[in-house]
């Protein structure tokens, strides 16, 4: 982004880091940090290591792209700097409750509400457009989408460290944020990475239902509900199904189970909280393409589909041991998608 304003522009890196952080804080992001595109050495053993053993699932992007995955300075050769950010979505309630109520799905606490990808670029664009009107300099964008490692990133630039779920975890934050880079020309001052806090806890890592984790800070995103109820194509396995309860979209045992959450500060964006109380999972059920598009418009869940998000619907419905709800998956049993008339008929077989 070249700017062509007549502005006097900064050049002192002491004063652009400074009058960074408060105009990040103005934006409404809750934390900043900075570190050197290669700060994070490990980053290519590690995601080789993760992609020899399969546990990227059918994520074939992580694959495709992991040159510039496992390099942030083979992404944009010119950037001098990492600036990461945090922002807040932490829940107002427990994120957990809902996983009791059989009738209803769980959706995790971060996709409730309205997409984050939008909310926080918004965020990103308009600082990386001051910061450019400031010095001059070239900036590049990222939230979750690019092939960035962010959270490795955050680790290296101080925002946070990767904890045994092998999510970002802060002693200030807690673990309910979310994350955004922009790299830029400049060479800033750099923050000292931050350690693991996790010491001999292991609450995230025994929270989980489907036993995700092989080894503490290491994740099989082929058994992890959040891969599978959003990433995953077709069928669950059968052995798996049962350990997703109702949960539709996503996971937060692991996050909700940390003890660092108790230092977890509110959030400021009130457009990520959603209705307390998941959605019936009989509307759900009901819903045909159109109905979906319409239901989550301006919501993450959008991009998984009616087909998959009605497939994990009944599978919730074959954990609830709800006899009312037979009818409802009895009625998907045609449905035109294999995935789903699978679900139905495994639903059927479980029901009273």
């Amino acid at each position: 982004m070249p700017c062509s304003t007549s502005r006097t522009r900064i050049s002192d890196p002491a004063e652009i880091r400074s009058r960074l952080q408060e105009q990040a804080r103005a934006e409404g992001f809750n934390a900043l940090g900075i570190c050197a595109p290669d700060a994070a050495p490990q980053l290519p053993e590690r995601l080789a290591a993760f992609l020899a053993e399969g546990r990227h699932g059918q994520m074939e992007w992580m694959a495709e792209r992991s040159h510039w995955r496992a390099s942030p300075a083979a992404l944009w050769p010119a950037a001098r700097s990492v600036i990461m950010l945090a922002e807040l979505y932490t829940p107002e309630h427990d994120p957990l409750e809902i996983i009791h109520h059989k009738d209803r799905g769980a959706v995790s606490v971060y996709a409730q509400g309205k997409d984050y990808h939008d909310l926080v670029k918004k965020r990103l664009k308009r600082l990386g457009g001051w910061l450019v009107q400031l010095t001059g300099a070239e900036i590049k964008v990222f939230v979750d989408t690019a092939p960035v490692m962010e959270k490795p990133l955050a680790q290296a630039a101080g925002l946070g460290w990767q904890g045994k779920h092998t999510n970002l975890l802060s002693r200030d934050l807690g673990s309910w944020f979310f994350l955004g880079a922009i790299f830029t020309t400049l060479d800033l001052p750099k923050d000292a990475a931050e350690r693991s806090h996790c010491g001999s806890c292991r609450a995230c890592l025994d929270a989980c239902p489907t036993r995700a984790f092989p080894a503490p800070y290491q994740l099989d995103a082929r058994r992890c509900i959040s891969y599978l109820t959003i990433e995953h194509r077709g069928p669950v396995d059968p052995e798996l199904r049962p350990m997703l309860g109702n949960r539709i979209y996503g996971c937060d045992d692991c996050l909700a189970a940390c003890p660092w959450n108790k230092f977890a500060q509110a959030a400021t964006e009130l457009r990520y909280h959603g209705p307390h109380g998941g959605p019936a999972l009989a509307e759900l059920a009901a819903l045909d393409d159109a109905g979906f598009r319409e239901r989550f418009s301006g919501s993450p869940i959008k991009r998984i589909g009616r087909d998959r998000m009605v497939r994990n619907v009944l599978y919730a419905i074959g954990n609830s041991g709800l006899a009312h709800l037979r009818p409802v998956a009895d009625g998907l049993l045609n449905d035109p998608d294999p995935a789903v008339a699978d679900a139905a008929r495994w639903a059927c077989e479980r029901l009273p």
